[in-house]
């Protein structure tokens, strides 16, 4: 849950992990493809939840699996033609912050006095992350400075492991 203005804003772990593995894959494009392995390290994801979401960003045509050696998933389009709420779309998420999940049952099965505002207040926000690019979270220094520092730290983690 996250507070915005004050208000509690569900978005789970399934899109939270969406976002930030979309944005590494964004991050090394110019790499090739990325494979879910260096993702998982570098985001300390779980293998098989990337796999999960993965395969909902590929049904939504967010990103194009690349099979064989040196295989990963590329971004399908330019990271400024994908937005962060068609991300979390594409994980079946909503942001949501009514009480009812939207339904209109706030109140004894009934819509209560606030509903409509914290509808408008949903909407507000998945408007807010569709004027959000891919890329201009790549272009963010201070987001190019926590992927260099990630980076650093995973092939640390290869070196040890390969007896370096």
């Amino acid at each position: 849950m996250t507070i915005f203005g004050g208000i509690a804003v569900r978005l789970t772990t399934k899109g939270r992990y969406a976002v930030t593995a979309m944005l590494d894959l964004a991050i090394h494009a110019k790499q090739g493809p990325v494979s879910l392995n260096d993702i998982s390290g570098r985001q300390e994801i779980s293998l098989s939840y990337l796999e999960q979401l993965f395969a909902k960003l590929r049904r939504n045509e967010l990103v194009n699996s690349v099979r064989g050696p040196g295989g990963g998933y590329r971004l399908s389009r330019s990271g400024l033609d994908i937005n962060i709420a068609q991300i979390v779309d594409a994980v079946s998420e909503s942001m949501d912050v009514t009480r009812c999940e939207g339904k209109g049952d706030c109140q004894q099965g009934e819509a209560c006095l606030t509903h409509h505002l914290w509808c408008d207040l949903s909407d507000q926000i998945h408007s807010f992350l569709e004027g959000i690019s891919l890329q201009s979270l790549v272009d963010r220094q201070e987001i190019r400075d926590i992927a260099k520092r990630q980076d650093g730290y995973q092939k640390n983690r290869i070196d040890v492991v390969d007896g370096l």
